[in-house]
This record gives C-alpha cells, sequence and structure tokens, in this order.
C-alpha cells in the first residue's frame, strides 16, 4: 500500500476501532491514528521527488473504480498539494489533544467523525481523479456538520444546517462543471475519464465562451467554500457555534478546499475565462477584505471576529491567486498555509480561555495576562503572526499578494494578462491596516489592561485545568508556534518549491494573452473597415 493510501485510511481506520472501543480508549486510538497519518505523509515527503518541477508523483493511473464511467482511484500530490495535505495532517493530532477536556459527552461519536473529517479532506489534496476529488470534496460536510449540530452551541442546528446548504449547492455547479468537460472529452476520443490532467488539457481547448461558463460555474462552487464575499455568511456563524477543534480544521484545512479547487480546476482548466472574470473575481475579494475587516472592529464575540478575519485573509489570499502572475499565485499558496497555522492556532487559544471562564465576549473577560501569563504570550505571538508582523509567517504571504497584485499590469513584457495594478493593491493594503488596528484592539482587551473575569466564574476555572495553560495544552501550540516563527525566518525553501507548480498552473495564460490581442487587432481592423465603408457613399456624394 502507498504511503499516500496510508495517511489517507490511517483515520479511517482509527475512526472504526474508535466506535467499537470505550470512550476513554477512544481519544488515544484517535490520537496514534491522526499521528501515524501525519508520520505516512511526512516520510513521503522525505521521499517526493518532485519539489522543484511542479509535477505530480506518482505519475501512474490508479486502479479503476467505476471502469465504464472511466473513474479511478488515482492519488498523488504536486508540491502544494502536499503541502496543503501535511498542513491538514500536522493539524489534526494538535486538535485531537486539545479535545480532551473540551468534549466530555459522547465521546466516542466526536473523535471518530473527527477522525472521517481528516481523512476526507486528505482525500480531496491527494486526489488526481475529479470524482474522487468530488468525493472527499463533498464528504467534508457530513462529519463537520455533525460536529456542529451535536457539539457546538446554542445556535448550532441554525448554523450547521446553514453551512451544509451553501456548500452543498455550490458544489453542484462544480459538479455539473467537471462533467461537461468529461462530456467534451468523450465526444473527442471515444471514452470517459475523469482524470484531472486529461480533462484540464480537454478544457483549454474549449471555445473562449464555453471557458467563460466553465470558470464561472467552477468558481460559484469554489467560492462557497473560500468563502468568498456575497457568498461567506454561512462561516462566522458555523465558526461560532463550532466546537474548538472544528473550527481549527474549518479554518485551517476545509476553507482551503476552495482556494485549492481554484488553483487546480477553474484556473488552468479555463484561462479565457480566468482572463475575463479575474477584475469580477478582484473586485470581491477586495469588498471581502473591506467589508470583513470593519465588521471586525466592532465585534465583542472573539471567536466571531477570528471567523470573520478568516473571510478579510482569504479575500487578499483569492486577490494575489488572480493577480494571474508568479508573484501572486506563490504569495496565494504561501499564505494558504501560514493562515492555516497562525488563525487554527488562535482558535485554541480562543478555546482554552473558553473552557475557564465559558464566555468569549471581550466587554466581560480581558487583562488575563495577569492571571495568564503562558497563555497571553501565545496569544500576542499568534495574533502578531496573523497581522503580518516581518520575521514571522504571515509577513511573506501577504507581502507576495499585495506585490504580485500591484505589478499585475500588462506591460506587454511579462507575458501575463495583468489588468489590476496599483490601486487593487493600494485598496488591499488598506484593509490589511484595518486587519492590524481590530487584531491589536482584540489584545488590547482581552490580553492588557485591568484584569476583568464574568462573575459567574470569577476566581476559579474549569474543573479539570488549572489558570494558566497546562503541559498538555502548551504542547498543542508550541509546534504552531514553531512553525510560525520557523516559516517567517525560512521562507525560501517553501517559496521555492511553490514556483514550479505556480508557472505550470498559469502556463496558458501567455497563449490567451497572445489571443486577447490577435482579437483586439481583429476588432480595430473590422472597426477601421466599416468606418471606410461608411465614408464612401458621402463622399460620391459630394462629387
Amino acid at each position: 500500500m502507498s504511503l499516500i493510501w496510508t495517511s489517507i485510511l490511517m483515520p479511517i481506520i482509527g475512526a472504526a476501532l474508535v466506535a467499537v472501543s470505550s470512550s476513554k480508549l477512544s481519544r488515544s486510538i484517535a490520537l496514534l491514528a491522526t499521528l501515524g497519518s501525519l508520520a505516512a505523509l511526512t516520510l513521503f515527503a522525505f521521499e517526493f521527488p518532485a519539489w522543484n518541477n511542479g509535477q505530480y508523483h506518482p505519475l501512474e493511473a490508479g486502479p479503476a473504480w467505476l471502469d465504464a464511467a472511466g473513474i479511478r482511484l488515482s492519488v498523488g500530490f504536486d508540491t502544494v498539494s502536499l503541502l496543503l495535505a501535511l498542513l491538514t495532517a500536522f493539524l489534526m493530532p494538535l486538535c485531537i489533544l486539545g479535545s480532551y477536556t473540551a468534549v466530555t459527552e459522547r465521546v466516542k461519536e466526536y473523535y471518530g467523525w473527527f477522525l472521517l473529517l481528516g481523512a476526507s479532506i486528505l482525500l480531496a489534496f491527494a486526489a488526481r481523479d475529479a470524482i474522487l476529488f468530488y468525493v472527499g470534496y463533498e464528504f467534508t460536510l457530513v462529519p463537520m456538520t455533525i460536529l456542529i449540530a451535536v457539539y457546538g452551541g446554542t445556535e448550532r442546528r441554525v448554523a450547521s444546517i446553514k453551512m451544509f446548504l451553501y456548500t452543498f449547492l455550490g458544489s453542484m455547479f462544480m459538479l455539473a462543471a467537471i462533467i461537461y468537460v468529461a462530456w467534451e472529452n468523450r465526444v473527442s476520443t471515444g471514452a470517459w475519464t475523469f482524470d484531472i490532467d486529461t480533462l484540464t488539457a480537454t478544457a483549454i481547448r474549449l471555445p473562449a465562451s464555453a471557458q467563460y461558463w466553465l470558470f464561472a460555474s467552477l468558481m460559484v462552487g469554489f467560492a462557497v467554500k473560500v468563502p468568498l464575499f456575497p457568498l461567506h455568511t454561512w462561516l462566522p456563524l458555523a465558526h461560532d457555534q463550532a466546537p474548538t477543534a472544528g473550527s481549527v480544521i474549518l479554518a485551517s484545512a476545509m476553507l482551503k478546499l476552495g482556494t485549492y479547487g481554484n488553483y487546480r480546476f477553474a484556473l488552468p482548466m479555463a484561462p479565457a475565462g480566468g482572463t475575463e472574470l479575474m477584475v469580477v473575481v478582484a473586485v470581491l475579494s477586495i469588498i471581502a477584505i473591506i467589508y470583513a475587516s470593519l465588521i471586525c472592529w466592532v465585534q465583542t464575540d472573539a471567536k466571531k471576529l477570528i471567523a470573520y478575519s478568516s473571510v478579510a485573509h482569504l479575500g487578499l489570499c483569492m486577490l494575489g491567486l488572480f493577480a494571474l502572475n508568479p508573484v501572486g499565485a506563490e504569495g496565494a499558496v504561501f499564505y494558504m498555509v501560514n493562515h492555516g497555522l497562525s488563525t487554527g492556532a488562535l482558535f485554541l487559544c480562543i478555546g482554552m480561555f473558553y473552557e475557564r471562564y465559558h464566555t468569549k465576549d471581550t466587554d466581560v473577560l480581558g487583562g488575563l495576562a495577569k492571571k495568564m501569563p503562558v497563555w497571553a504570550s501565545f496569544m500576542v505571538l499568534f495574533t502578531f503572526a496573523s497581522i503580518g508582523l516581518p520575521g514571522l509567517n504571515g509577513f511573506i504571504g501577504e507581502f507576495l499578494c499585495l506585490g504580485g497584485t500591484f505589478i499585475a499590469e500588462h506591460d506587454g513584457q511579462s507575458g501575463y494578462p495583468g489588468v489590476l495594478g496599483p490601486r487593487f493593491a493600494v485598496v488591499a493594503g488598506l484593509g490589511l491596516i484595518f486587519a492590524a488596528m481590530y487584531l491589536l484592539i482584540l489584545l488590547g482587551k482581552i490580553v492588557w489592561g485591568p484584569l476583568r473575569e464574568p462573575h459567574h466564574d470569577a476566581g476559579h476555572a474549569h474543573a479539570c485545568l488549572p489558570t494558566d495553560l497546562n503541559a498538555r495544552e502548551i504542547l498543542v501550540l508550541t509546534p504552531l508556534a514553531v512553525a510560525c516563527i520557523w516559516l517567517g525566518v525560512q521562507p525560501q525553501p517553501m517559496l521555492k518549491a511553490i514556483e514550479p507548480c505556480a508557472t505550470r498552473m498559469l502556463a496558458q495564460y501567455p497563449d490567451e494573452v497572445q489571443r486577447l490581442k490577435e482579437r483586439e487587432a481583429q476588432m480595430a481592423s473590422e472597426a477601421l473597415d466599416a468606418t471606410n465603408l461608411a465614408q464612401v457613399p458621402q463622399q460620391g456624394g459630394a462629387r
């Protein structure tokens, strides 16, 4: 069995063992299953031969699943999908470890569904068959909906239903687009296949009008998952009501399925559509950055504030991706990983003080550095990483996304269809200033200042927890802190690995620029001919 399938099946086997074990033993089984999955992926990463060529590995097709329909169990990674899978596998054991005292009822069901959630995300990132990707992408809804509906807050059922309906309906557009491309491939070759590379090669040969609608359909499905304004309204409520570990995986891994879908499907499959609609997506991304930042300014619920900040941060990620140049694409992929680290860590920090005080309201809780100095140190570090402080991981991604947007003006030399430029970058930069302000305001309220505690919890914490972080909680946060610092200081290895993938993803866009130039020249020539023809009768009449 390959290491890729081992990493996917380990959580599934763990979920089966959890179902027949005791509640106490289920925690240990879940932790071992996620550590086994991480170990398999880490070993694969050390042996991965394609870090610097942007190709999938392994290249061979997998065994048939539905042979008549051309659906195969094909899995493989390029650098981008491997990094996102590693991020997911890295966070899973931390979430399991962080849930030991947070979940005390229906424990077996919780860990079982959580393991299935991790397996489905890994399957989506690893899939080389479009239908296999869709299975992983769509199945994430089942465990996440149950985790929110059963283990969430007072509005958990509304939040879970809203999340399910939004993302399920959006993915129907994506599935329809994939089947359309597969049908076009069958018409030209006589055989069904859902191999992603084959479908991409078929899609780029479609007429520009077909690519336009193909891109729009794919974009609708992935925009809900990102989530991109105005399809974002399910996210803040889902985050607010989800258990802490659910919020971590939702922000760090599930939302990345939307940005990854654009990277893997929408942009390479429909370059004509991407070129035509890039400004629309960029405008929506800018609105998301500013709109979410302004909402964060007036939020008193710490968890909702971080949820809305994800809308703003992923708006910047989409802006970098749709700059349609290698600088912006590299920054967007780097930002996907680093947003997962810093935002996931912030949700863990908020969950840790929520366990002690049973409130997330910054109007009644604050000054916690006096009682929880270790927690406060982690909170400050992860907030600065989310802001994009130089020297931490968030800075590099933000800088490259803004830089890619700034230089995204078509100058006739780069070959890429840039039409964004400084005006988009300046507005996005203003949104980042807003982000720094509201996150610093959050720190000022919850970490510094006079100590404020809810009256019903003043003077005592969770029965199983000390006032400050215990060794288990420190163990959960320390790997995230190390990763945030390391990637801020040493981003070059990851950027070097991402570069060939970003270039490969944008390979069709220089040709699209040439096609647009030819079309513009043809339109100008036709307009000139029409003008000359219109003038001939007038001159004849004058004589």
